[in-house]
């Protein structure tokens, strides 16, 4: 079945043109299933990029997925269209009456500030609260992991004496999650950030279990039970060109950024970067997909009941 947006979200072409179906409006009302409801609260800050990635992985399972983008309700951003917003978000204070079966926390451009000097801390400690009584199942990434961690279970994060920035390899620590199903032994995943979590500062009673880990990059994916929520410390989401663009924009701007690691075929940033996670991305999301539609109630009315 295919992904229910917007018939005009900009993302819709670009599904399109992968082959991925996308549901028309009308054609979604005319079917007698109830869709899984998915929302997106998206703090990335070109989020049109953002909404075509999440969009591309949460389309390609076998269920109907109705996708509702959502906003932080006071923030306003910067990098996005101001109509674009106007036309497809919904404030979180708007929606936070309504059931999701799943809901997606983006990372964010504020990670090297403390949590709480981020202006919207606040407002979304409170949805992270909310998705405990609203929400069937959580997937926080990067930033919004460790935003997540914080908030629950009052991990910090630490800055890193330079940015880990490119493809390094994972190793599969439980092969027996229904989240990992059909994962292989290790694999490549992006990572773009400036902070870390770390392994020892798991609270022992928090019930949490470590999925997937990079020997060079740390932390990448926690299992929290307790909260309903997946914890995605990278970018297992992003485009082949993603981690390029990112490069060649702090170039332009004259930041000081070293080239991606593994990335650019023999470290050659004029030559295409091979994608080597994409598969292992829809995995994933396939296999949260899978979990949701499992154990979610028929009835919304009964989501996030104990």
């Amino acid at each position: 079945m295919p992904i229910k947006i917007p018939d005009d979200l900009p993302a819709r072409a670009t599904l399109d043109a992968e082959g991925v179906m996308v549901m028309r409006e009308a054609d979604a009302v005319r079917q007698d299933i109830r869709p899984m409801r998915i929302g997106l609260l998206n703090l990335m800050p070109d989020k049109i990029r953002t909404e075509a990635q999440l969009a591309r992985l949460l389309g390609a399972t076998p269920l109907q997925v109705e996708l509702t983008l959502v906003k932080m309700t006071h923030h306003v951003p910067r990098n996005t269209p101001s109509e674009h917003i106007i036309s497809f978000y919904r404030d979180w204070e708007d929606i936070r009456a309504e059931k999701f079966d799943g809901f997606i926390v983006t990372g964010a451009p504020v990670e090297t500030m403390p949590f709480e000097q981020v202006t919207y801390w606040d407002e979304l400690r409170r949805v992270f609260d909310w998705t405990q009584t609203h929400v069937h199942s959580s997937f926080n990434i990067c930033w919004g992991a460790q935003a997540a961690v914080h908030h629950f279970h009052g991990m910090p994060k630490y800055p890193l004496p330079e940015k880990a920035f490119g493809v390094y390899r994972h190793l599969n620590l439980s092969p027996a999650s229904p989240y990992l199903r059909g994962f292989s032994d290790d694999f490549a995943i992006p990572v773009s950030r400036w902070t870390e979590v770390r392994r020892e500062d798991i609270p022992p009673e928090s019930g949490m279990s470590v999925l997937m880990q990079s020997d060079e990059a740390g932390l990448c994916l926690l299992d929290d039970p307790r909260h309903r929520s997946l914890h995605m410390f990278n970018h297992i989401e992003y485009d082949s060109s993603s981690l390029g663009d990112e490069y060649f924009r702090d170039l332009a701007a004259r930041k000081p950024i070293a080239i991606p690691r593994n990335y650019f075929p023999k470290d050659d940033p004029t030559r295409q970067p091979e994608n080597r996670w994409r598969s292992h991305a829809h995995l994933l999301f396939g296999n949260w997909i899978n979990r949701l539609y499992q154990t979610t109630p028929f009835d919304t009315a009964e989501i996030g009941n104990p």
